[in-house]
Parts: structure tokens; sequence; C-alpha cells
């Protein structure tokens, strides 16, 4: 993860339920940050799947009453979103699999981590 202050980016922060119920807010977050960028159209609701399908990843590793965590980054040429949640356990798709392999496709650049009990999924964005 980047320092934003580093690269004068601007640094959106969302913490929600982690229920799927909330995942709208994170989707609609994502498009307007995506047309901030001047991503296309088609770029955007790639966006939007990726960030869905990324919280769905998540979801079934949270912790009861857990709250995702999203954070937005947003660059000249780029959109860096990390989604986290405190996890019960820390097994996520691999990344041979399928549903990891549609994830990249729709992102571009894609990676996971765990630390102090939270699993994190950071999608990259690119304009262009």
């Amino acid at each position: 993860m980047s320092d934003p202050q580093a690269t004068n980016a601007d640094l959106v922060e969302l913490s929600v339920p982690a229920s799927s119920a909330y995942l709208a807010v994170l989707r609609t977050t994502s498009a307007g940050l995506g047309a901030r960028l001047g991503l296309t159209l088609d770029d955007i609701e790639d966006l939007r799947i990726a960030v869905d399908e990324a919280c769905a990843m998540l979801l079934p590793v949270a912790q009861s009453g857990a709250n995702l965590q999203c954070r937005f980054e947003l660059h000249d040429d780029s959109l860096e979103v990390v989604v986290s949640v405190a996890a019960a356990h820390t097994t996520l798709p691999a990344p041979e699999s399928f549903a990891w392999t549609v994830l990249s496709a729709l992102a571009g650049e894609v990676y996971s981590s765990v630390k102090d009990g939270r699993v994190a999924i950071t999608l990259r964005k690119k304009r262009g």
C-alpha cells in the first residue's frame, strides 16, 4: 500500500458492516471515484464488479460483527482499493482459482495479505 501523502493521492476511507446489504455503498463509491479518475464506462463497471467480488471473498471469513474497511487512493493515473476485514480465519481463494482470475481480469492488479488478524484484498485499476 502506498503512502497517499507522499504521492499526493486523494484518500477516501469507508467502514460498513460486513454484510452484503452494505456492498452497494462500496460499489457506488468505486464508480464515483472511477469516473473522477476518467475511466471509461466499461472500466468503471469492471471496477464496481471487482470491488463487489473482493468484498464477497472477504465476507465468509469475517468475524461476527466485524466491519469491512475500504480505503480508496485516487492517484493521477490509477485507483487503489484496499478492502479488509477482521477475520475468523484467513482462507481466501488461491491465486490460481477461477475467482481470483476473474478478479484480476476486472481490476488489473490484485494482491491479498494477512496482518494482525485482518485479511485484505488490494485492487489497482489503471486509467487507459
